[in-house]
């Protein structure tokens, strides 16, 4: 499959009108078996639990035409750039910077369309519902039947409440046509609630980032990480973002739609989320382009606006209102999820007081929060690093000098309080570090897959900071328990196929030793 290749003869459908340029419009496409003889509404693109507490959980639906998706044999468009003062649409090339004043072009095959390009999944009208019920009763609880948006992808979100702390809860998602009483779609799935603050409680998680389209590594489509954490057995997942990769084709809002239909209707995407809850944080590639901010000019992304990003991420997860948020499991630990993108001033302006990624109102929040909280063990998990080291000449994170005096703030803070550690995403790469004039502990989970490891010099390249840096794909586990009464505190970084890497048991006498 090479999407760069043009299929002649081609239909040129233009992401953002090029002035001066009159592009023709193809109104022909031939439909798919698969979508012109579906029953339907479906569920093709899955459920997704998320927002887990111990006494709720949002389960997030999309409704769809066709019972399968758009497969591997058809056709990606092609994506091409105008240039200013050059007359022939190029290539970007990858690894370089996004040219800001480049304008997109998007080419369709001849006979296609959106709808019918590699991984599509057409949405469709219809009505949804929830059913739940807990292990030790018959009866089967239900929301109302509710229409799914079509200004929102035709999704739908449900907050099941008052629900059982530390309890194992089984769902049944339906769908149906507008008005009918025929359930035409069910999914199954099932999930823990969160033990009451005050129980000590063994509980495991696990968490990633960077899961790109091109570097799948799973045989059936998909990832091998998610069968790994399954099999772990973990009670909740944390995505820390780059989800989906936007750059080089979310030119449109349709365009970045597909890619959340095209990821998520993947057979290990789609068999994890049933059944284990996820917590959803968004970076850069999940909202606009790389290294981006709200103020940011471009025109390298076509018609999707920094906004447009945002408003689809909340339409695409399981979320209530904020992006940043903090979940309670237990006696022995609470976790922060701050959001990275929405708040933050031009990475380039230069350092100083007043510069934030967070803005004062999250800050204040998060610092509130943490001093009220009595977990044994707290973690701050970010979409971008604290400690590092980084990359030479990066701009976009508080590991970096342009975001210094908010960092160095936030890392005295979190080192003042009691056991206290930082879990990031954004880096293609695994490591532990320690900061050197904090202490503070950084684990850094890694990418999804192997081929979308690397960006490190190489795991020679070990500096003063690291206790363990690997350029590998696959996933952090976290164990929390109490091991002969003491609690416990167990970082594990695994490779794709779930081989423990690195492992680093912390108690809070280690912590305090640090």
């Amino acid at each position: 499959m090479n999407k760069f290749t043009i299929l002649a003869p081609v239909t040129i459908i233009v992401a953002v009108i090029l002035s001066g340029c009159d592009q023709p419009v193809n109104t022909e496409t031939s439909v798919p078996e698969s979508i012109s003889n579906s029953g339907g509404p479906y569920q093709t693109t899955g459920i997704k639990i998320g927002e887990v507490t111990d006494t709720e959980a949002i389960i997030w639906t999309r409704l769809t035409l066709a019972s399968q998706r758009v497969g591997t044999e058809a056709p990606w468009p092609e994506f091409l750039y105008q240039a200013p003062g050059e007359e022939e649409l190029q290539e970007d090339i990858p690894g370089r910077f996004h040219p800001h004043d480049w304008t997109p072009v998007v080419i369709y095959p001849e006979g296609s369309s959106i709808d019918f390009i590699e991984g599509a999944v057409r949405g469709a009208a219809g009505e949804v519902r929830v059913r739940y019920r807990h292990g030790d009763n018959e009866t089967w609880q239900s929301t109302d039947w509710m229409g799914v948006n079509p200004d929102q992808d035709f999704t739908q979100q449900f907050t099941l409440s008052d629900l059982s702390p530390a309890t194992e809860y089984e769902l049944q998602v339906d769908a149906r046509s507008t008005g009918s009483v025929q359930i035409s779609s069910s999914l199954d799935g099932r999930f823990h609630t969160a033990p009451p603050a005050d129980v000590p409680a063994r509980v495991v998680f696990t968490s990633v980032t960077g899961q790109d389209y091109e570097d799948q590594d799973a045989a059936e489509g998909g990832f091998r990480f998610y069968r790994s954490m399954m099999d772990l057995g973990a009670d909740f997942f944390v995505h820390t973002g780059d989800i989906v990769y936007y750059d080089a084709w979310a030119k449109t809002v349709d365009l970045a739609r597909w890619g959340w239909a095209r990821m998520y209707s993947l057979p290990t995407n789609f068999e994890f989320q049933r059944y284990v809850p996820t917590y959803f944080m968004k970076d850069d590639h999940d909202v606009w382009q790389d290294d981006s901010w709200p103020s940011q000019q471009s025109k390298y992304m076509g018609d999707l606006t920094f906004q447009d990003g945002v408003r689809i991420f909340k339409e695409q997860v399981p979320m209530k209102d904020s992006t940043y948020r903090t979940f309670r499991w237990g006696k022995d630990v609470q976790i922060w999820l701050v959001e990275g993108r929405d708040f933050r001033d031009p990475n380039s302006d230069p350092d100083s007081p007043d510069k934030t990624i967070w803005g004062a109102e999250q800050v204040a929040w998060f610092k509130e929060t943490v001093e009220a909280s009595d977990a044994t063990f707290r973690i701050l998990i970010s979409p971008t690093p604290f400690v590092g080291p980084d990359i030479d000449g990066k701009t976009d994170s508080h590991a970096n000098d342009s975001f210094k005096t908010e960092g160095d703030d936030l890392r005295k803070f979190m080192v003042q309080q009691k056991n206290m550690i930082v879990i990031c995403g954004d880096r293609h790469w695994q490591y532990v570090s320690i900061d050197d004039e904090t202490g503070l502990r950084e684990y850094a989970t890694g990418a999804a897959s192997d081929a979308h490891a690397g960006a490190w010099a190489s795991n020679d390249d070990v500096r003063p900071e690291h206790l363990y840096l690997n350029i590998i794909g696959g996933f952090l586990s976290v164990t929390v328990d109490r091991v002969d009464g003491v609690p416990t505190l167990a970082m594990r970084h695994h490779g794709v196929d779930g081989d423990v890497l690195f492992e680093d048991i912390l108690t809070e006498e280690i912590l305090a030793a640090n």
